[in-house]
């Protein structure tokens, strides 16, 4: 009699475990499923939606509020402009960051991925040699590196962030240069560090790597677009 009370304990803690477990499981599950739904990386990095600021979606983004109200009436100023549709405007900001050990390493592209997603709370993308180079090993089609477009709000608050926050921590920074427009409006500035930026954390960062931001503007020449820039906050070298 008391083996078999013994044996109906055993029974009823086994399925109690089963059911905690089964429990357990699906609550992983759900909370991976909310995760997915909201956007989030693996590391809790939250995805920003189309049209959203990486950091809040209610209200749009400082710079372009201040283009609106102010760049705009100085720019028209400047320009001998009567309609504000003319003045020149940001269309997109590239952020491309070539990586040399992804052909022998690929799996260096996941962490430049992860870090490229925390700058600017936007997803990137792998780009891809167009042709095989024998001399640097590079076949077609092969990875190598990772680049991002941002528009709209994303766009301003990345650029406000990069302007205010991460150029000043440049080392011995004094300034970006003038001179690297291309003739029609667009303007790239090149970074040795990644690390410039506060949402990158050190102590995860498994090598230093730079990369290229290229700001597109509608400006039909470099003096409309510098104008732009620099009123936008683009600390200039003078």
């Amino acid at each position: 009699m008391a083996n078999e009370n013994e044996k109906k304990t055993d029974a009823a803690a086994d399925a109690a475990k089963a059911e905690k477990a089964a429990k357990a499981a699906k609550n992983k599950a759900a909370g991976e499923a909310k995760k997915k739904a909201k956007g989030e990386s693996a590391q809790g990095v939250r995805i920003a939606a189309a049209g959203e600021t990486k950091v809040s979606g209610e209200k749009a983004p400082r710079l372009e509020t201040i283009y609106k109200k102010e760049i705009v009436p100085s720019l028209m100023k400047q320009l001998n402009e009567k309609n504000p549709m003319a003045i020149p405007r940001l269309s997109k900001v590239v952020l491309n960051c070539a990586i040399k050990d992804a052909v022998a390493n690929p799996k260096v592209l996941d962490s430049a991925m992860d870090e490229i997603l925390a700058i600017t709370g936007q997803k990137a993308v792998l780009t891809r040699s167009r042709k095989a180079i024998a001399s640097f090993k590079v076949r077609e089609g092969n990875a190598v590196g990772v680049m991002v477009t941002l528009r709209r709000a994303r766009m301003y608050e990345f650029l406000d962030r990069l302007m205010n926050v991460a150029l000043p921590r440049v080392r011995d920074f004094k300034g970006v240069s003038a001179k690297s427009f291309d003739g029609r409006g667009n303007y790239s500035l090149g970074l040795r560090e990644q690390i410039i930026f506060p949402e990158i954390n050190y102590d995860k960062v498994d090598k230093i790597r730079g990369m290229t931001i290229t700001i597109a503007t509608t400006a039909k020449n470099n003096e409309q677009a510098r104008a732009l820039l620099a009123e936008l906050g683009m600390p200039f070298r003078k």
